[in-house]
């Protein structure tokens, strides 16, 4: 039985560990795509006439980060502000529970 908790524990663990990796990783990937598409847009924008002031500030140079960072800020939620609102073992409470629904129909 010891040996099953430290498996769970592990798996637990595993888990969270790969949930802060893709959060990690998409973070990473807003800030490098992001700023590449502002570079272009600002770029583009400039040689239309524009100053960088009236360029950066447009709203469709804008937008992107907006709108991607509306999903960056859900995903930061999913990750680090569920476990705080439901507590940090509602994964195995609920497990546990429909595996007892389970049984139970048996």
């Amino acid at each position: 039985m010891k040996e099953q908790d430290s498996n769970l524990k592990f798996l637990k663990a595993k888990n969270k560990v790969e949930k802060l990796k893709r959060f990690y990783t998409h973070l990473g990937v807003y800030f490098v795509i992001n700023t590449i598409i502002t570079v272009v847009k600002v770029m583009s924008n400039m040689n239309m006439g524009e100053t960088f002031y009236q360029a950066f500030y447009d709203f469709s140079t804008l937008a992107t980060w907006l709108v991607w960072g509306i999903a960056i800020a859900l995903h930061a939620f999913s990750v680090f502000g569920l476990p705080l609102i439901l507590g940090e073992d509602w994964e195995e409470r609920k497990i546990e529970k429909y595996m007892n629904d389970e049984l139970q129909k048996d």
